[in-house]
């Protein structure tokens, strides 16, 4: 009747650290009427909790020492006192860092069991695919013919921007951080081009791979490379901002931004982009997304590391870069 979970044991200052976490046995909740305690079977491992500990989330309270880290989890019902759940139901909620919790049922989304595996409900089809999916359907907007750049292409969100542009007809080129990565975004993602940033100059490199410039940059990353691919920006370019990485793990004052004068050089349109304001699309994206996950126009990469004694280790490693796709904890299997 115990409950492993992950806590913060310390804030840190600049990139996180296994130490910073701490592993520790709580109670087993008990879910009272109105409620059901689901059991977490995978754990998705995102950038955007390191913002929600440093307290810098726009839309999260922050996590207190002794907290429970968050984290979008896919987990199966195991008692449930609610009308819309049962036991055994798969479902996708926010169990954070832990092996059993509570809910009253707001937010979980009951899964389909065909699409397997399960944790793809945590990388293309769960909030990285929606975060693709929005900024590329109403922000970007691509057209036929178009060239699509995006930032962390091998991650979940980027490698879904890409093969989103591939099917909307448009040449999809990718940045990435090893030879490694560039080929599975070119040969198993079916992206045009892919360019190792770093290794030699990307300003270079961008203007030889899109010798016409390009009509759409998705940025996962912003800083010295949001600063580069402006330099090449076709007339009425669309920029959609949707991470910023390499500010998550800076104290105090965020390094200097790219020269926005060629913003307007370009006549080009810069969009913030944040999931939750299309939360009340996600029934359109999951249709959509899995239809094309069937038809086999998507594929995708994890990166797993089992149990949650090796959640902290497994964070880490994605906050200095290390991890290569969709990062995952698999605590077990459904019953």
């Amino acid at each position: 009747m115990t409950n492993l979970q992950v806590v913060l044991r310390e804030y840190p200052q600049g990139l996180p650290e296994p130490g910073h976490f701490e592993l520790k046995k709580g109670e087993r909740p008990v879910p009272a009427d109105g409620e059901l305690l689901s059991r977490t079977l995978y754990i998705s491992l995102d950038p955007y909790v390191r913002g929600v500990i440093s307290g810098k989330h726009l839309y999260a309270d922050r996590v207190g020492l002794g907290d429970v880290i968050v984290g979008r989890t896919v987990a199966q019902v195991v008692e449930s006192h609610h009308p819309d759940f049962k036991a055994g139901d798969l479902i996708a909620c926010d169990n954070g860092w832990q092996e059993y919790k509570v809910s009253d049922g707001s937010g979980a989304r009951k899964l389909a069991a065909d699409i397997q595996p399960l944790s793809l409900h945590l990388g293309i089809l769960g909030m990285p695919g929606l975060t693709a999916y929005a900024g590329m359907t109403f922000l970007a907007k691509p057209q036929p013919g178009e060239t699509v750049v995006v930032s962390a292409a091998s991650g979940p969100v980027g490698s879904m921007v890409g093969q989103i542009a591939k099917i909307h007809g448009c040449r999809a080129v990718g940045i990435a951080g090893s030879d490694a990565k560039c080929a599975f975004v070119t040969d198993s993602l079916g992206f045009d081009a892919c360019i190792n940033y770093k290794k030699g100059n990307l300003v270079e490199a961008l203007k030889n791979v899109c010798p016409e410039k390009f009509n759409v940059y998705f940025d996962n990353v912003a800083g010295d490379t949001l600063d580069a691919v402006m330099s090449n920006l076709a007339i009425g370019a669309r920029i959609v901002l949707c991470g910023m990485i390499t500010q998550y793990n800076v104290s105090g004052t965020p390094p200097p931004g790219p020269n926005l004068a060629r913003i307007v050089g370009a006549r080009a349109s810069m969009l913030g982009l944040v999931v939750y304001d299309y939360y009340d699309r996600w029934d359109e994206f999951a249709g959509t997304a899995e239809a094309w996950f069937k038809a086999g126009k998507l594929r995708f990469k994890e990166d797993v590391v089992e149990g949650l004694d090796n959640a902290a280790d497994g964070f880490c490693r994605l906050m200095r870069g290390e991890n290569f796709g969709k990062a995952i904890v698999k605590l077990a299997d459904p019953e």
